[in-house]
Formats: C-alpha cells, structure tokens, sequence
C-alpha cells in the first residue's frame, strides 16, 4: 500500500484499519489529510483480499472536524479555491459510503463536525462511552453542508435539523438513540467490542456484503412498496441465489460446517 503523512494503516485478518494520525491537531482534517483519506479508501476498496475497513484515531481524539487554521485559509482564498477545496471533502465523503467493504467507524474522544461526517459515512460505529460528537458549524458562522446528506441519512432529518441549529454536542449515549451509534461501551472495552463485531462481520460471505449494500442505495431512488422496488428485489435475489456464494453457504449448512469465507 502507499505510504501517507497523516495516515497510518494497519492490516490484520482482513481487515485494514485506517488511522487519522494527525493526533496533535486531534486529527482535524486539512486538505492533505482528506485527499489521503480519500487516496487510502478507494486503495483499499480495490483490495479483493481486504474484507472490513475500519477508520480509527490516533492520540485524544477520532476526529475534531476541520481544522480551524485550514478553515480559515479557505475562507480568504478565491472562491473557485474555495469551492474545489470543498469538493475535495465530498469527494472523500462519498468514497468512504460507497466503499463495497464493511465499513466500521471506532470512536473515541471528540467526533465533531467532519469526524461526526466520517462516523455517518460508515456502516457501523462502535463509540466508548466518553466520546463526544457534534456539528457545532452553526455557532461559527458556517453550514454543516458536506456531512449533512450523511447525518441526516442515519438519524433522519427532523433530528438532523435539530442537531444542525442548535450546534450542541452530544454524549455517546444520546448518539447511540439516534441510531448514529451501534454500541456504546467503556473506553477500556472498545478494541474488545471492536473485534467482535470484525468476527461477526467475518462470517458473512464478502460478495453478499457487498452486494446488499448495493442494493441498498439502488433502492433509495425507487418508491417504496412500488412495483419497481419489487422487481428490483426480485431480480436482485434470484442472481444472487443462484451464485457460487449461496451455493456454498447451502452447502455448508447442511453440512453443519464452516463455509469456505469464514475458515
């Protein structure tokens, strides 16, 4: 894999964990640290022998959100500046919810504005119970625009809206309420709470993974409970019923063993 400044990854088992290690900034993102993030994401999507990417933080911190001395660079630079350095992060955004591979965010410390994003973007989030997150953008003067489609997507837009206006931060209980948290745990049980989740995750086979979250946002844009989505879920079970996965995890269960992926 290649080598990064602001990143460091680890691979074990499968999975490959990316690390924020910006951790005397908390891990605020800058524009090197996003286009890494965004370099290292498609990297690993590309791997067929990765089966989970988890995004992780060095230091005190999963991710401050932007850091401010970059934020305030951008605001003074010229706006065509201004707008392709924005894009950049939803560019890195998007790269990260539309990862084929199980995504799984483990936070600790403050997960805040961008960091809340990087959580929102990923398939599942265990948090220590320490942790923080919020979108405090409103009270500088700014607009959580590039996480927003994400947020709002795990927590629903009447509680979006609610977070967004009043900037407060939230404990990782309350996050968890929201659906935005999978588990919540104390800081000493989070690499153990993380690990079980990668062994679950383990056992599903990878092509299925991959495929049900495909199906997922191929379903968003059909009405629900219509005729489209009906065909669309049907066409999508009969390929994959048909396919050298089902076959073998068939096989495997009526055999009362282990199929091949989870060996």
């Amino acid at each position: 894999m290649s080598e990064y400044r602001c990143l460091e990854l680890e691979q074990s088992e499968g999975c490959v964990t990316l690390w924020l290690n910006r951790p005397e900034r908390h891990n605020a993102l800058d524009a090197e640290l996003i286009a890494e993030l965004h370099h290292a994401i498609d990297e690993v999507a590309s791997r067929p022998t990765v089966r989970v990417l988890v995004l992780a933080g060095r230091g005190a911190s999963f991710c401050a959100g932007g850091d401010l001395e970059w934020m305030r660079a951008q605001a003074a630079a010229p706006l065509d500046q201004n707008l392709q350095d924005a894009r950049q992060l939803g560019f890195m955004l998007r790269s990260l919810a539309n990862c084929p591979k199980p995504t799984v965010a483990r936070v600790h410390g403050a997960a805040i504005g961008g960091g809340l994003g990087l959580v929102a973007a990923c398939d599942l989030a265990i948090a220590s119970s320490s942790a923080q997150f919020g979108a405090p953008e409103t009270r500088l003067g700014l607009s959580p625009s590039s996480i927003a489609p994400y947020v709002s997507a795990a927590i629903g837009e009447r509680a979006a809206r609610a977070w967004f206006l009043l900037g407060e931060r939230l404990q990782a209980e309350e996050v968890q309420r929201l659906g935005l948290v999978h588990e919540v745990v104390a800081p000493e049980g989070l690499e153990p709470a993380l690990q079980s989740v990668l062994a679950a995750l383990r056992l599903g086979a990878p092509q299925a993974q991959q495929h049900s979250k495909w199906l997922l946002g191929e379903l968003r844009a059909l009405p629900a409970r219509s005729l489209e989505q009906i065909e669309e879920c049907a066409r999508s079970l009969a390929s994959v019923r048909a396919g050298a996965e089902a076959r073998e995890g068939m096989e495997a269960f009526f055999a009362r063993r282990k199929p091949a992926w989870a060996q």
